[in-house]
């Protein structure tokens, strides 16, 4: 039996597989088995009333488990899938509460990576796969982080090498006349609405959505290490007072620096979104619990930075403007 025919196997079961995705590593489940996705919630420790996002080989697949489509979902789809793209819609009445969140909505996205697709086509359902990470802790893009995550408590652990995004999917709301922005994410915002030919109302949290999705709580993607973001100028200065104070500093900057500060850490960070978004979680992964104080230089403020800073805010312990 080949991995792929044994990761089926096991979802038939109702056991969990962790499975490689273009944007992080999903904790996977038959989504239509209610026990099956129970065992999500209890190996990442996450709140039963948050729900989840199935994973669907494709846009054929939408009537199974959403109703009331609007045109503007199909569009997006037709645009966008397979890829970091998850669509909120009405749901389908037999689509379990544990998915859901117990909301008549449901998350649906179709991934690009060829293994994932692969696994789904061969499924032939849908599979629940919030990241595999511990509740709010930094997303994996790497099968070994995965293992280091859970060890032996996933029963399969697909390898599908470096996810090459990096960063969630974009979840945008279409259950009502206003599509929403709900999580930037591997599908720029100005794509979507060139798609749709209109704006997008951005909400960056569930009270103001009215929606409970993945990705809105203000702390989530966090290092266990305490995390700051700010200016250059600023952290240099931090960097210096936690040094006196006996700190291990590690200044992460994107901003070239004319010579190394004396006793604090450094690491040089990409300069372009892209690159940034894709070695984000591998690098807080890499330095968590290594160091006393992250100290990280705050990416700009232009939309093509929008996912990064959006998980970068969730993840810092402070900011310093």
């Amino acid at each position: 039996m080949n991995e792929l025919d044994h990761a089926i196997a096991l979802l038939r079961q109702g056991e969990l597989v962790a499975i490689p995705t273009e944007t992080v590593y999903g904790l996977a489940a038959d989504a239509a088995n209610p026990d099956a996705v129970a065992k999500i919630f209890t190996l990442k420790g996450r709140p039963s009333d948050h729900p989840l996002i199935v994973h669907i080989a494709g846009a054929a697949q939408l009537d199974d488990w959403a109703v009331d489509i609007p045109a503007d979902a199909r569009r997006l789809a037709d645009a966008f899938w397979p890829g970091p793209l998850t669509l909120i819609l009405k749901r389908q009445p037999h689509v379990p509460d544990a998915v859901t969140g117990g909301q008549d909505t449901v998350g649906l996205r179709a991934p690009a990576h060829p293994l994932a697709h692969a696994l789904l086509e061969q499924f032939g359902g849908g599979l629940a796969a919030p990241s595999a990470n511990c509740f709010g802790h930094i997303s994996p893009t790497t099968a070994q982080h995965v293992h280091d995550e859970f060890g032996d408590a996933c029963p399969l652990v697909l390898d599908g090498g470096a996810s090459p995004v990096g960063v969630e999917s974009t979840i945008v709301s279409l259950v009502d006349d206003t599509p929403k922005l709900l999580r930037p994410g591997g599908i720029p915002r100005e794509d979507i609405e060139a798609v749709l030919g209109h704006k997008l109302e951005h909400h960056q949290s569930n009270k103001t959505a009215k929606i409970r999705a993945s990705g809105l709580l203000d702390s989530h993607y966090a290092p266990r290490t305490p995390l700051i973001l700010g200016a250059l100028p600023q952290l240099i200065e931090e960097a210096g007072r936690r040094l006196a104070n006996g700190e291990r500093v590690l200044l992460l900057h994107r901003t070239a620096i004319d010579a190394p500060i004396t006793g604090i850490a450094q690491q040089r960070l990409a300069e372009d979104a892209p690159h940034f978004a894709r070695e984000l979680y591998a690098l807080l992964r890499h330095h968590d619990r290594q160091h006393d104080i992250l100290l990280m230089e705050a990416p700009p403020q232009s939309p093509e930075w929008l996912a990064v800073n959006d998980r970068l805010k969730r993840a810092a312990t402070r900011h310093i403007l």
